[in-house]
This record gives C-alpha cells, sequence and structure tokens, in this order.
C-alpha cells in the first residue's frame, strides 16, 4: 500500500482513481466502479461521487492506496 496526497479534506472517488494512476481517464473510473472492482476501507462501493477523506483506503486489481494529506 502506499499514500496519494491530496491538498483538501476530502475527494471525490472518481478522481482519486485518476490522482492515484489506479485507472487513465473518468471513463474508466466510471467503468471499474459501476462493475464493482473498486473497494473503499474493505467495502465494494459503486459511488463514483463517494467523498474520500484522509486515511481511506482504496483498492482496485489488487492495489492499494491510502489517501494522505500533502505535506506543507
Amino acid at each position: 500500500m502506499y499514500d496519494v496526497t491530496i491538498r483538501d479534506d476530502s475527494i471525490r472517488l472518481g478522481q482519486f482513481l485518476k490522482l492515484a494512476n489506479l485507472i487513465e481517464s473518468g471513463a474508466e473510473a466510471k467503468e471499474v466502479i459501476a462493475d464493482g472492482l473498486v473497494t473503499v476501507n474493505g467495502e465494494v462501493e459503486i459511488r463514483r461521487g463517494r467523498q474520500l477523506t484522509l486515511g481511506d483506503v482504496v483498492e482496485v486489481g489488487g492495489m492499494s492506496v491510502r489517501v494522505a494529506r500533502e505535506e506543507v
């Protein structure tokens, strides 16, 4: 697992998948989420607009990433 930093306190799941380089496009994000291939904190998530907060763990295709705070 590795950390991906965000600037704010939260980020939408679809945006985070792109930021973390787990997918290549918004269309791909929509597809993998709709197909039930994404988990957030161990539970399948089908809402692309799900708000992620610091510490949330997202997994896609065996890759796990954690939402972290950007160091200032």
